[in-house]
């Protein structure tokens, strides 16, 4: 994967993400955000939304009264993030490489969004940028799939609407670590219904792997939160939340 690529295949699949994901995710994890980010945070702080897909998530931080900047590497994503979060500002980029200045009390990246990052060197590019832009004891949470049972075993998900659907079928090389999701996404157009496939693909990291490459960022205190054994997260079956300061 090239440093300066943006994820546009992601545009693709916007449209449905922003129907059936982006809200039925934002809720529960505003709700840990709560818990582990809000206590922390001055009144009107600023934070920076990393790979913030189509904006559900900016715009419960506005409600809250914070400051938001998103960056997502899909211009149809930031498109819907836009329209649902018009008081935020949206930059297309690539988390592993962008400048902004060092104003921000919080980074967050949300969504397992960090799984599409493929190397562990460039996970640590993405860490060293969130390091950059935060201000002395900022906040940097963000949340990873895990490998468990479920994830093994793979499954098939439908979703059928009166003008669309979308089959995501899913698969996981134990061996490389990597989950597979296949889509196929039809919507009306026409007169008739337009195909399009894409594939997905997350990268799973070892907890250890992770501290590691975020020591090497310059996060010296990190703590780790099992989504479904700590907060009753029940979207998916392995999931940790990671919550470093410098």
């Amino acid at each position: 994967m090239r440093q300066n690529q943006i994820f546009s295949d992601y545009d693709r699949f916007a449209w449905f993400y922003n129907k059936y994901w982006g809200d039925e995710y934002s809720r529960p994890a505003l709700a840990i955000f709560n818990i582990l980010l809000f206590p922390h945070l001055p009144q009107g702080g600023r934070v920076l939304d990393l790979c913030c897909g189509t904006g559900q998530i900016a715009r419960g931080l506005i409600e809250h009264g914070y400051q938001v900047t998103g960056i997502d590497g899909s211009p149809a994503m930031l498109r819907f993030a836009r329209e649902n979060a018009p008081e935020a500002e949206f930059i297309h980029g690539d988390a592993r490489n962008f400048k902004l200045p060092r104003v921000y009390h919080a980074v967050i990246s949300a969504f397992d969004s960090l799984n599409h990052i493929m190397e562990i060197g460039e996970l640590k590019m993405v860490f060293h940028n969130a390091k950059t832009v935060l201000l002395d004891d900022g906040l940097f949470l963000f949340d990873l799939n895990i490998e468990d049972e479920s994830e093994v075993l793979g499954n098939t998900l439908d979703l059928v609407g009166e003008d669309h659907a979308c089959i995501v079928r899913s698969s996981y090389d134990a061996e490389k670590k990597l989950k597979r999701y296949d889509v196929t996404m039809f919507r009306a157009e026409n007169e008739g219904y337009e195909r399009s496939d894409l594939t997905l693909i997350q990268r799973y990291y070892e907890s250890a792997e992770v501290i590691s490459a975020l020591a090497d960022a310059g996060f010296s205190r990190v703590k780790t939160y099992d989504a479904r054994r700590e907060f009753g997260f029940t979207l998916s079956d392995g999931r940790m939340f990671y919550l470093a300061r410098i």
